[in-house]
């Protein structure tokens, strides 16, 4: 089963990545990641990543393509995997499909994580990190008994910088922006699933699964 996992910051995708590929024992591969081991390993083309990434520019759409390219090759990837932040735009799900194409396999579903945009930006701006031991709270939905302190270690909680009203707004119109096509291009495909991320957590990880069971590929 070859996944793709799609959904605006804040969304709860890590979440339910992490219920997918426990339940179903597949790698998650994040864009992160690949380019981490990438240069772990000081492949040439990690090596080339982090030349750009040091210089504080954008790696190429060429050196990511081929970065996945060689993850997806490796042999934990053969029987399935869960691909979290790549594609990003329709050329990445163009190189994608022959990169898949070339080794006999497909992508059977693409699940997007939908969140209402700006019941997201209240998710995000709320959001509060204990800075001792990093418990996440959220000032109208899970928030802390004592203000500003963590329940659990008593550690100062803060706000992440990229969650301000200000930055949380330009995420998400960045994030729209590029994947609109994206959605457009994986539903004409008919493998595009969308699943409600405002719901319980166990609710998201249900529908999820059921779209799994109700669908034979």
């Amino acid at each position: 089963m070859n996944i793709l996992f799609m959904g605006p910051p804040g969304a709860g995708k890590g979440t339910q990545a992490q219920n997918i590929v426990n339940k179903y024992n597949l790698p998650h591969i994040s864009t992160g990641d690949m380019f981490r081991a990438a240069i772990a390993n000081q492949t040439e083309l990690g090596m080339k990543a982090k030349a750009i990434m040091d210089a504080g520019g954008l790696v190429s759409d060429e050196i990511t393509i081929e970065i996945v390219r060689e993850r997806l090759l490796e042999a934990d990837c053969q029987n399935g995997f869960l691909l979290d932040g790549f594609p990003r735009t329709v050329k990445q799900a163009l190189a994608l499909d022959e990169i898949m194409a070339k080794t006999l396999r497909k992508i059977d579903y693409v699940i997007n994580i939908d969140v209402e945009l700006d019941l997201l930006k209240e998710r995000l701006t709320g959001r509060r990190i204990c800075k001792d031991c990093g418990i996440t709270y959220h000032v109208l939905f899970n928030p802390p008994l004592k203000g500003d302190t963590c329940d659990k270690c008593g550690g100062k909680l803060y706000q992440r910088e990229d969650d301000n009203a200000q930055t949380v707004k330009g995420r998400l119109a960045v994030y729209t922006k590029q994947t609109k096509p994206l959605l457009d291009y994986y539903r004409e495909k008919g493998i595009l699933f969308n699943v409600n991320g405002f719901n319980d957590i166990n609710v998201v990880f249900a529908d999820i699964k059921e779209i799994f069971g109700s669908q034979s590929r």
